[in-house]
């Protein structure tokens, strides 16, 4: 259950002024085309506009290293990757080292966190209260570490984050293990902690389960928890609104 100072988190989250959220269910998407679409509305969201957006999607395998990563922590050469069809990125988010792949729900809010909600440990805390609520949902208990971020299982770790916050704007993530091929992380050092198991949905539950259903229900309590109205759009009607935006901008 969550600690007092947590509980106090979710408050803050529950009370402050209701603000929409666009979600949007991108497939799978490669880690490049992605990484240019938050820096866009990162962008934009710098320029004022409003609505937060939420891209849920998977990525095709894909090795990524956080600012805090080290490379001794990729286990196999480049040209073993490239072999294996794996791309491999560096990246500015937090954290260390960590796999994307089929199968894994990939969540990249861009938010404009408000007052109240202008606090990294807060909003980490939080991203991590939504995969465990999400979980609860499909009967697996999940908690959190006291010491280390993420999402853990009795069976390991079985989702990642890592963000980048400027002017208060969130950037990158999380990474929750669905249907995720888990012999991928032998690549890697996950999250740069040796010696520690992850997990998976499907091997906690013993059956796949549907990417959408899960998204679908990540948005949920994505909005639940930092109160938001999610409102389901279609990338080019995001896209469309981000050049409107662009626009009004370039004439006023």
């Amino acid at each position: 259950m969550p600690s007092t100072v947590v509980q106090f988190i979710f408050e803050v989250a529950v009370t402050s002024s209701v603000s929409f959220c666009y979600a949007l269910w991108l497939g799978i998407r490669d880690y490049a085309s992605v990484l240019d679409l938050q820096l866009k509305i990162c962008d934009s969201k710098k320029q004022g506009f409003e609505p937060d957006v939420l891209l849920l999607l998977e990525h095709p395998p894909t090795i990524t290293l956080g600012r805090n990563g080290k490379w001794n922590h990729l286990l196999v050469s480049e040209e073993f990757l490239r072999q294996r069809g794996v791309g491999i990125f560096e990246v500015d988010r937090g954290g260390d080292i960590t796999f994307h792949g089929p199968g894994q729900l990939v969540g990249y809010p861009i938010l404009k966190l408000q007052k109240g909600e202008q606090d990294v440990h807060q909003y980490m805390r939080n991203l991590e209260e939504c995969l465990i609520r999400l979980l609860l949902d499909f009967e697996i208990e999940a908690k959190r570490s006291t010491q280390l971020t993420g999402v853990w299982t009795e069976r390991g770790k079985i989702a990642a984050l890592g963000v980048h916050i400027s002017r208060w704007i969130t950037r990158h993530g999380f990474a929750l293990n669905v249907n995720t091929d888990l012999s991928y992380f032998d690549l890697i050092v996950p999250c740069g902690l040796a010696g520690r198991r992850v997990a998976s949905m499907e091997s906690m539950i013993s059956r796949k389960i549907g990417m959408e259903l899960v998204a679908r229900r990540c948005a949920e309590m994505f909005g639940s928890v930092f109160a938001r109205k999610v409102i389901w759009i279609r990338e080019s009607e995001l896209l469309e609104k981000l050049d409107d935006h662009a626009h009004k901008i370039t004439a006023a």
